[in-house]
């Protein structure tokens, strides 16, 4: 079995996707110190921005190592995901994500994609040729 196409996660979109996390993160919890009537609104930032960044320091070696592939009939992702391109029924992006879904209900998520379009075509692609 050789992989026809490989979807790994990139980097950028990873620390893209960490900086909207960390405003999202510092401007909710600004908001939070706001309701309360905290005097010290502007600590919330710097929380949000430090639990964010630890976060995103922590999770960056497994996220960045993940990789889905395509091979024969098969999408096949890290720690045993697979789902059968047979049974492909919807395939769609959101931000840098794509989520696969099949006929079964099983849902399968793609992070980090450098280029989502591109990943959605070659799995819709893919997916069509498996049920000709």
């Amino acid at each position: 079995m050789t992989a026809t196409a490989r979807f790994p996660a990139d980097r950028a979109a990873y620390l893209r996707a960490q900086a909207w996390m960390a405003a999202l993160a510092m401007g909710g919890a600004m908001a939070v110190l706001w309701m309360i009537g905290n005097a010290h609104v502007w600590t919330g930032a710097i929380a949000g921005l430090a639990g964010i960044g630890l976060r995103g320091w922590y999770l960056a070696s497994d996220e960045l190592a993940a990789v889905w592939r395509i091979e024969d009939d098969r999408l096949i992702g890290p720690g045993g995901r697979e789902a059968r391109l047979e049974q492909v029924e919807t395939v769609r992006s959101f931000g840098s994500f794509v989520q696969v879904v099949t006929g079964a209900g099983d849902k399968h998520l793609i992070k980090y994609q450098s280029d989502p379009a591109a990943t959605v075509a070659a799995i819709r692609a893919a997916a069509a040729r498996g049920r000709a």
